[in-house]
Formats: C-alpha cells, sequence, structure tokens
C-alpha cells in the first residue's frame, strides 16, 4: 500500500523515530500506526540488546525535592556519549523520570521502572528502551538514591555531571541547605558522621595509618597509637558533619547549621560522573 508523507511524519513526531526508519515500520504494518509504534518499540528493544554490552558513561545527574519538601532524589540518566548526554530532549526525558519519581514518592530504580512514563501508557523501562532505538546509544538509569528528613535541600552542579541532596531534623532555611547541598557536592564525604562509616572502610584506613607508621620506623605499640590518630583525623575530613565549613573553616559543617536555626544533619546522597 502506498504511505504518505502525512503519516511518516506524524509518526516521526510521535515516535522521535528516523524518516526512513518510520516509513519502513508502517509499510511493515499495512499502513497500522499503532502497530507501526509496536514495530519501532520492538526495534528499540533490538538495539537495546545489541548496545548492552556498551560502557554507559556519560549521562545527566539530576536531583530534586518532592512538594512536602521531606524527601529528596538524586538520579543519573546515562548513555554512551556526551553529546547526547547535553541534548535537550534527552535532559528532559531525565527531568520527567525525576519528576515522576519525586510525585510518586517512587524508593527504588527498580520500582520506577515499572511506573507509566508521563504523557503516554508505556512504562519507564519501555520509554527508555524506545529511546535507545531513537538515539542508538545504551541508556539506563544509573544511580538512584532517596533521602528523607524533615527538610530536604538539593543541589545540582552546573553541566548535570553531579548533583546532591541533604536531609535535615528540625527547621533549616533553603540558604543554609543549599550550602551544606553543596557542600557535599565539592569535599565528597563518604559518610554523614564516624557512625555511618562502614566498618571495612575504618578497618582498611586503620591498617594503612599503621602500615604508615611502621614504614616511617616507628614501633609496633606506637604505631596502633599514630593509627588512632590519623583515623581521627580521616573521620574529620570525610564524614559531612565534621567537614571544615568551605565557606568559614573556622565552623564544621554542624556548627554551621546548629548556629543557623538549629537544625543537624541526617543523611545525604551524592551522585558524580568520573
Amino acid at each position: 500500500m502506498s504511505i504518505t508523507a502525512a503519516e511518516v511524519n506524524k509518526l516521526r513526531q510521535h515516535t522521535g523515530a528516523g524518516m526512513m526508519d518510520c516509513k519502513k515500520a508502517l509499510t511493515e504494518a499495512n499502513g497500522d500506526f499503532e502497530a507501526a509504534i509496536e514495530i519501532l518499540r520492538k526495534k528499540g528493544q533490538k538495539v537495546a540488546a545489541n548496545r548492552s554490552d556498551r560502557e554507559a558513561g556519560e549521562g545527566a545527574i539530576l536531583s530534586g525535592v518532592n512538594t512536602a519538601g521531606n524527601q529528596g532524589i538524586v538520579l543519573s540518566l546515562n548513555c554512551e556519549t556526551d553529546f547526547v548526554a547535553k541534548n535537550e530532549a534527552f535532559i528532559g526525558v531525565a527531568q520527567a523520570l525525576l519528576d515522576l519519581a519525586l510525585s510518586e514518592g517512587v524508593e527504588s530504580k527498580d520500582d520506577l521502572l515499572t511506573k507509566t512514563f508521563p504523557g503516554g501508557s508505556i512504562s519507564v523501562a519501555e520509554k527508555i528502551t524506545e529511546e535507545v532505538g531513537k538515539i542508538g546509544e545504551r541508556i539506563e538509569i544509573g544511580d538512584f538514591q532517596v533521602v528523607k528528613g524533615d527538610s530536604v535541600v538539593a543541589y545540582i552542579h552546573p553541566g548535570n555531571r553531579l548533583a546532591t541532596a541533604v536531609a535535615f531534623s528540625g527547621a533549616v532555611s533553603h540558604d543554609v541547605g543549599r550550602d551544606v547541598a553543596m557542600q557535599a557536592a565539592a569535599m565528597a564525604p563518604v559518610a554523614v558522621d564516624e557512625s555511618t562509616i562502614p566498618e571495612d572502610l575504618i578497618s582498611k584506613e586503620r591498617e594503612i595509618g599503621k602500615e604508615l607508621a611502621i614504614q616511617e620506623g616507628k614501633p609496633a605499640e606506637m604505631a596502633e597509637k599514630i593509627a588512632e590518630g590519623r583515623l581521627k583525623k580521616w573521620f574529620k575530613e570525610v564524614t559531612l558533619v565534621n567537614q571544615a565549613f568551605i565557606k568559614d573553616n573556622k565552623l564544621t559543617v554542624s556548627e554551621y547549621v546548629a548556629s543557623n536555626g538549629g537544625g543537624k544533619v541526617t543523611d545525604f546522597a551524592r551522585v558524580a560522573l568520573s
């Protein structure tokens, strides 16, 4: 049957697929619009399978807070190239995913993949497959982190390659919260405080400190004490609340927050592209 240019253009506008792909899909579907969409989606699934061994090392990282202000999400939508990552349409998909997760209180990547993508009838997983078919790169949700608190503030570093969200107990102004969220972005803490550092990291740092002391010629019993001293210094460097506040290094982050409303940092999420 004859497929008109108007039909091809309609399918292209609806799916974002290339003109030739749309014409082939409509021809194969004998002009059936919905069947042609399904054919293009299947093509996308085939492309997704073909790209599964490729590294999705680029992408857009976004963060945001729900309307209640008590839950924040940091999400990365990953792709293969920087060119795609900077594309407005790609960033728009990432933003739609973030908005969906925040509005529906989604708490995991797997849960998000089952949700219906805004403005259509397909799931998020199917939408991502569709985007793979359109763009021709591996696309996936990389990191998906949730923080909750009495108040939450998010920060996205210019360029969409780094984003954070920080949760607080008690009342904290947006400006104070943003300062702490920017601190988490800049200083890359590994935990909120000492009690939340994984034990294997503590053991590793303690062993490194001891080994360095021994290499410096210190006796074993002294090396143990030196290692503990170095560990305490390390705690200050890698725990968010104990880091020196970047805008005033006479204060720790916890002291800065406490002096500006009495709140307390309770959790944070930080996602960055390497």
